[in-house]
């Protein structure tokens, strides 16, 4: 058995060979059942003490699966979720992909991962798996070796909810604790209950009863078959960090995420995107520099609406559509920036930071345009 170490050395393309080598299907009891298949990653439902559960030991937990689904199986990394890079995900995306355009007969896929990143994952894989069939991230908070492991449970549902015919065209979902939550809105929400992922604001999207996967709402947010991003020719996802505001927060931490080759900053923007201290001059530095600034909302829910000013939100005050310049002011940092510097302000609507940070690393994969990029945040 590898060490942790050596297989997060791997290389995204030598995962890919080695998930093709290993994948395997389980017999069913009816054939006539969808088939979905599990890519197993890792994470805390298959941290068990001693070793970690393998994909097929994974599916063979799980109680009468053959009712709902024939189960396959492939082992892509066995990690903790914080250990997996972000050349990894765009393997494991390439991989998905090549899944549903070579399988045709493909019901969905299954992803296991570890809760602590789960939402960012599930929401990179919504933004890049370019199919209406259903993709569902699944994991669990306790560990196979503890009293009320619930994985199995989850591992299940997130099956039931694959093989569901209402969960095509819905994007990513993210199944735990029998409730359907949107990648795009799910977030985690408590350290360690089982109820800990949820959608502020809005609600689940449905839920997986004994008797049936029930819907009860859409995702209108462009995703997955409809998402503009092609992750084909991606090698690498240019470099985007989150800068948090507290009160008094240095500019100076954003300077030196851009001297250190950031191409995108998103400012985690207390109550409705304000920030603190010499942030202001720090954001000037960095859209001078030609990185992108996404402001959002250090709160948790909520809207950050295009063209808000003075360090809160997108444009500066007195910007326009188009990018015009304010009136001049000396007291604003602002004041100095080219209408194009100004418009790679971008305001990041009501999505979470670190989901913002995943939606400009994409669409820095094709423009660095700022009206381009304030289009995709409106539209994704």
């Amino acid at each position: 058995m590898l060490r942790r170490g050596a297989i997060a050395a791997i290389g995204a393309a030598a995962l890919c060979l080695a998930s093709a080598a290993i994948t395997q299907a389980q017999p069913a009891a009816q054939s006539n059942v969808p088939r979905v298949r599990l890519v197993a990653t890792g994470g805390t439902i298959s941290n068990r003490n001693g070793g970690r559960l393998t994909a097929e030991e994974l599916v063979k937990s799980m109680p009468g699966i053959d009712r709902y689904a024939q189960p396959e199986f492939e082992q892509f990394t066995n990690l903790a979720s914080s250990e997996l890079t972000l050349d990894q995900w765009v393997a494991l995306s390439k991989r998905i992909n090549e899944l549903f355009r070579t399988d045709s007969g493909l019901a969905g896929v299954v992803v296991t991962s570890g809760t602590d990143t789960l939402e960012e994952l599930a929401y990179f894989l919504d933004l890049t798996v370019r199919s209406e069939k259903p993709v569902v991230v699944v994991g669990s908070m306790r560990n196979p070796s503890t009293l009320g492991y619930e994985g199995a449970a989850n591992l299940l549902e997130g099956f039931r909810v694959a093989a569901a015919p209402g969960a095509r065209n819905k994007g990513v979902l993210v199944v735990l604790n029998d409730e359907i939550n949107s990648a795009r809105e799910a977030t985690k929400t408590d350290a360690l209950r089982l109820q800990t992922f949820q959608t502020r604001g809005y609600g689940l999207l449905g839920v997986v009863d004994s008797d049936r996967v029930v819907f009860y709402r859409d995702v209108v947010k462009r995703h997955t078959a409809k998402s503009e991003f092609d992750i084909t020719g991606v090698t690498k996802l240019p470099r985007v960090d989150v800068i948090w505001v507290y009160q008094g927060a240095d500019g100076d931490l954003i300077k030196a995420a851009v001297d250190a080759g950031a191409q995108g900053i998103v400012i985690a923007g207390a109550g409705a995107g304000a920030t603190s201290g010499t942030q202001p001059a720090g954001i000037t530095y960095a859209l001078q520099k030609g990185a992108v600034v996404v402001s959002t909302t250090r709160t948790g829910s909520g809207r950050i609406a295009p063209q808000r000013g003075g360090g809160r939100g997108g444009p500066p005050a007195g910007a326009t559509a188009t990018g015009a310049a304010p009136p001049a002011n000396p007291n604003n940092p602002n004041a100095a920036l080219t209408p194009e510097e100004r418009a790679r302000r971008v305001a990041g609507e009501d999505l979470a930071p670190v989901k913002a940070r995943l939606l400009l690393m994409m669409a820095l994969t094709k423009t660095k345009d700022g009206a381009e990029i304030q289009r995709m945040f409106s539209e994704y």
